[in-house]
């Protein structure tokens, strides 16, 4: 067989095997996506949660006796007194405190950190409560805004800010936007959609309670943070990594979240890892800077300021080594030639 012959069988071999990857790929997409959406919704369920116990050292003690029998659901803070649990409550170190007083206890909630973790507390204690016989007192201290009871609008923001990323990492790629100006264009768009975003979730629907900039910041760094990653892969991967990068921050970084409920309610390691990604940490940081005065914020802001500093990084030195290889331009025959 000549080597044309041989070219050309290679090719058909290439084009008939694309339609049978092609039907291989889609249930492999479908099958992961619902392994990434449904598997952390089927397992929720409270693990290692940041909760606070305090009162007389005799009565807390048979309080954790059985708060020991879920193992592994609660991580146990110790206060002094009220006080200083609600302070931890508004410091966001912990997700509530049980307060042993002489009338009975006490549960401190925060629904605006989580409003499934809060009613996961009320029920769990009411129960206990019951079972011994006292009422159970409930307080919300940081309660959900009004008009976003149960969270689902600020939950819901992940994946318009997660898509409004990708929408323009894979703007800037294809439109063939390098260096400074696809720097440019990035933080541009972030900075408008962090503002629209503000706008409408703040000053229209009323979801968000803190300080509007502080909001809009916020709401512009999460985009920058997927849309610099998304850009950034693509400059150093090619289209490869435009799908690498699509793909981690939808069928990981949305689900994993943690955003409709607690990162702590997740599977491990999902919650960890939701948390070291762009959704997750502008979740919980939206959180902070609307209903708790900025309390527990530089984490999720410095991952947030990581991604994008990472991926605006990636942009400009896959710029450079575009712009390199093409004023190097062709290798030629005369270029490879003996000289003399």
């Amino acid at each position: 067989m000549s080597t044309a012959h041989a070219t050309h069988a290679r090719e058909r071999d290439r084009r008939n095997l694309r339609p049978v990857a092609a039907v291989a790929l889609v249930p492999l997409l479908a099958a992961l996506a619902l392994w990434a959406f449904a598997w952390p919704a089927a397992r929720i369920a409270p693990r290692d949660l940041p909760l606070g116990v305090a009162g007389p050292t005799a009565a807390t003690a048979r309080l954790e006796q059985r708060l020991e029998h879920r193992k592994g659901a609660f991580e146990i803070h110790h206060y002094a007194d009220e006080a200083a649990a609600r302070g931890a409550v508004e410091d966001r170190s912990v997700y509530g405190a049980v307060v042993v007083t002489d009338r009975g206890p006490e549960l401190l909630t925060a629904s605006a950190a989580g409003p499934i973790v809060a009613q996961l507390l009320r029920q769990a204690f009411e129960e206990q409560a019951a079972a011994s016989g006292t009422q159970l007192t409930t307080v919300d201290v940081v309660a959900a805004p009004a008009n976003d009871p149960r969270g689902s609008v600020l939950s819901s923001s992940v994946l318009p800010l997660a898509l409004a990323g990708i929408a323009a990492g894979a703007a800037v790629t294809l439109l063939g936007l390098r260096g400074r100006r696809a720097v440019i264009v990035l933080v541009a768009g972030a900075g408008l959609v962090g503002m629209a975003a503000a706008g409408l979730a703040h000053s229209w629907l009323g979801v968000l309670t803190g300080d509007w900039w502080t909001e809009a910041g916020v709401l512009g760094l999460a985009t920058l943070a997927v849309g610099a990653a998304v850009a950034g892969l693509a400059a150093l991967l090619g289209p490869a990594g435009l799908g690498l990068g699509a793909s981690l921050m939808m069928l990981l970084g949305n689900p994993f979240s943690g955003a409709s409920s607690a990162p702590q309610m997740l599977p491990d390691p999902a919650g960890r890892i939701g948390q070291w990604l762009p959704p997750g940490a502008s979740a919980t940081l939206l959180r902070s800077v609307s209903y708790f005065d900025g309390a527990a914020a530089t984490g999720p802001a410095l991952t947030l300021t990581w991604w994008a500093a990472l991926g605006l990084g990636a942009v400009l030195v896959g710029g450079a080594l575009k712009a390199r290889t093409k004023a190097a331009g062709p290798v030629t025959e005369r270029d490879l030639a003996p000289v003399g």
